[in-house]
């Protein structure tokens, strides 16, 4: 999938590739996946798309890049979407630029198969895409995409099963790396998960026969869905207007989830795993008090993103927590051209200093993680411009010195500074006067791991962190680096 800059000062931040959501059971059910979509926009920001059924009009698609707001809150579009059974997507993508990404490329895909049509929709990463790509054009597949989930088509069309849920159970089982999957057919919601669990994917039930599948619990809330569980790892669910069933068609495994979704990706207001995510990052910032403490006079979140673990250190520390820095809410993705000199301004358009708050302090300032280094740079620059006095930083993650290949848009390798750097080399090339990481046991100790990571058996996917992927990246091999594969 190609990548696109969501915003020309975005590029020193991860990004989550895509939001899934569906609904069946219910009237007008694209405009419920539009809620839904909306609450996920911070896992997509590049495109969306919906596809719905109708029994008179048959299936209805639309697809536009931007935000859902900016689209699918149209009345004029929204009625060409009707039915009582829709699923949509929301997106970045992995490689490339907007002026070479295609709208064939934005999810859900849709199919004409024997047995009926199937739309479906993917968050997550497929490692062995290329080799599956390659091997499904030489017997004659001829691919409309640049999408990796479209693999997932082309091996549901040459399934020999009589239905639509057993081609998904034989795509799938042909698929290596992450995957969460909403599909649907003509009268039913299917959500997968693989085996590892890697990506999330809730069930949840609206009115008396609905049912819902979404990311995360925060696209149930909008809706006022009620959270029934999550799909298992390496389970199937087929949601009718009759029910739940459910399969396992997968080999079991150990679980691996994604911890990063912990630190960054999810919203702060949903529940994984049992556990929220707001508490889970403030006790993030507890840990890391615990781990670095310093001697200053105000601990301030780089916002949005730090402020659960900057107030868990705050918390922790006895230090007073104060909005040193204000983030610009209003500035839009497209608000002005990405001129040099504007691009000189760069996180300023985004950021500004509380300059009578910080002025004269020594601050301590709290970030969920450090890609490659230039934002930090730059608000330390803001913050000692300002008049502060000392500027610590501290991380609410371990260094990142892994790329993902299971669904995360991570620069390569060399581009990572904690790849190239050690801790005081980063802290000099910041510029700051101390900077501390959170362990990965710290971390794991946050998540519910009280003995913290297991190295024999981890808990979570933390390549990203420790460089032990749990699938191997089949179609990474020629990486220029070796991959550690701990299964």
């Amino acid at each position: 999938m190609p990548i696109v800059l969501s915003h020309p000062f975005d590029d020193d931040e991860l990004h989550e590739e895509c939001g899934i959501f569906g609904v069946t059971g219910v009237q007008d059910a694209a405009n419920f996946v539009a809620l839904g979509l909306h609450a996920l926009q911070h896992r997509g920001q590049e495109a969306g798309g919906i596809v719905s059924y109708d029994q008179a009009a048959g299936f209805s698609e639309a697809r536009r890049f931007g935000y859902v707001r900016d689209n699918f809150t149209k009345a004029s579009l929204m009625e060409t979407l009707p039915g009582s059974l829709a699923i949509g997507h929301v997106r970045y993508s992995t490689a490339g630029s907007k002026g070479t990404t295609a709208i064939r490329d934005v999810q859900p895909l849709f199919a004409e198969f024997a047995m009926g049509g199937c739309a479906i929709a993917h968050n997550g990463n497929l490692t062995n895409a290329v080799a599956l790509r390659e091997e499904l054009i030489r017997h004659g597949s001829i691919f409309q995409s640049g999408s990796d989930t479209e693999c997932i088509i082309h091996l549901m069309a040459r399934s020999i099963q009589k239905t639509i849920p057993e081609r998904i159970k034989d795509a799938l089982r042909r698929v290596e790396g992450a995957f969460s999957v909403v599909a649907m057919t003509r009268s039913k919601l299917i959500g997968v998960r693989d085996a590892l669990g890697v990506r999330p994917l809730m069930l949840g039930r609206v009115g008396e026969t609905g049912w819902v599948l979404a990311s995360e619990t925060c696209a149930l809330d909008i809706i006022g869905a009620t959270f029934e569980r999550e799909v298992e790892p390496g389970e199937m669910v087929i949601c009718t207007e009759e029910g739940v069933e459910s399969f396992f068609p997968f080999q079991r495994v150990k679980p691996r989830f994604c911890v990063f979704e912990y630190v960054y990706f999810s919203r702060p207001d949903s529940v994984i795993g049992g556990q929220s995510v707001y508490e889970t990052r403030r006790r993030i910032g507890e840990e890391l008090a615990k781990e670095a403490p310093v001697e200053a006079d105000l601990v301030c979140p780089v916002p949005d993103s730090g402020t659960p673990a900057a107030i868990g250190f705050s918390q922790q520390s006895g230090i007073p927590y104060a909005m040193g820095i204000i983030r610009n809410q209003y500035m839009g993705r497209t608000f002005i051209e990405p001129t040099e000199q504007i691009r000189n301004m760069g996180v300023r358009l985004k950021l500004n200093v509380n300059r009578a708050i910080v002025q004269g302090k020594r601050v301590v300032l709290v970030d969920d993680s450090v890609v490659r280094g230039t934002t930090s740079q730059k608000i330390r620059d803001m913050i000692m411009d300002a008049g502060a006095a000392e500027v610590h930083f501290r991380i609410a993650s371990p260094p990142t010195m892994w790329p993902c290949f299971y669904g995360v848009d991570t620069p390569d390798r060399s581009k990572l500074i904690a790849a190239r750097m050690s801790e005081e080399e980063i802290r000099e090339f910041i510029g700051v006067d101390s900077l501390k990481f959170v362990s990965l046991d710290g971390l794991y100790r946050a998540c519910g791991a009280e003995e913290g990571r297991d190295p024999r058996a981890p808990r979570f996917c933390d390549a990203c962190f420790s460089g032990e992927y749990p699938v191997r990246p089949s179609d990474m091999i020629d990486t220029g680096f070796k991959l550690k594969v701990v299964a």
